[in-house]
């Protein structure tokens, strides 16, 4: 009985996480080194694992302190072919990229950006969750 429930939380677990990949959205990111002020919080520090999201996830501000976990998935110029390290790192929305400006989904920290990638790419295409 035990070795039927244990394999049905595996299965569970699996399916779960096939769910969680599956539901990844492409985009693209860049990143900024100007923490403060910010739109959501002012002058306020909330630390390096930040993001400026573009209008389309800011949303008028609904966006300000959800978290995403964000992948590197490959390049977008000529500069670096391969920017990618490995791994996601999860960033807080604390401020909007605002058109025209914004050149990408998200506005990465310096920190969070070369946490997954070469900051000398500038620019890379990544996968991002809620």
């Amino acid at each position: 009985m035990a070795n039927k429930m244990s394999a049905v939380i595996v299965m569970g677990l699996v399916i779960i996480s096939l769910i969680c990949v599956a539901s990844a959205i492409s985009g693209t990111a860049t990143y900024y080194t100007v923490y403060t002020p910010s739109a959501c919080y002012g002058y306020q520090d909330e630390g390096t694992m930040i993001a400026a999201a573009s209008e389309a996830i800011y949303a008028n501000g609904a966006a300000c302190g959800k978290m995403y976990k964000i992948t590197c998935t490959g390049a977008t110029n000529n500069g670096v072919t391969q920017p990618c390290k490995g791994g996601s790192v999860t960033v807080k929305i604390v401020d909007l990229c605002p058109s025209p400006g914004c050149q990408a989904t998200f506005d990465l920290s310096q920190e969070a950006f070369s946490a997954i990638a070469n900051t000398d790419a500038g620019k890379i295409q990544i996968d991002y969750t809620l």
